[in-house]
């Protein structure tokens, strides 16, 4: 049985631009999640010491990650925050639908992140050729 393959890397980085949305996708959700406040203080039971500092913990943490996406836990750190959110649900449940909207989009930028995966093992990507052992 023959060793399958071996392609050169591709011209460009496609992890480089998987990096930057994950960390964009991160900051817009830090966005969305401060805008919480107002909905869970005027709609919701009110901004307690509870909720505001689980908001801001989670806002802290998400930020924290945007600057951790070059790790090879990233995803499953971004993915796992999404359970924090949701969990926020019980502030208020506009909480709980932010995080599985976000969520959805989490779950396609790994979907993404496999396909890439794959065309890179397939010598699919801009440039890449196979390698002479």
């Amino acid at each position: 049985m023959s060793e399958p393959t071996r392609y050169s890397p591709p011209t460009t980085d496609p992890w480089k631009g998987l990096r930057g949305v994950m960390a964009g996708t991160l900051i817009l959700e830090v966005i969305v999640i401060g805008l919480a406040f107002p909905i869970v203080a005027n709609l919701g039971p009110g901004i307690t010491w509870l909720s505001g500092g689980y908001l801001g913990l989670v806002v802290v943490a998400f930020i924290a990650a945007a600057g951790m996406q070059g790790r090879s836990y990233a995803l499953r750190l971004d993915l796992g925050l999404q359970a924090l959110v949701i969990a926020g649900g019980f502030l208020h449940w506009s909480v709980a639908v932010v995080g599985v909207i976000f969520l959805c989009v989490w779950v396609y930028i790994a979907y993404i992140k496999r396909d890439v995966e794959q065309r890179m093992a397939k010598g699919m990507l801009a440039g890449q050729e196979p390698l002479d052992d």
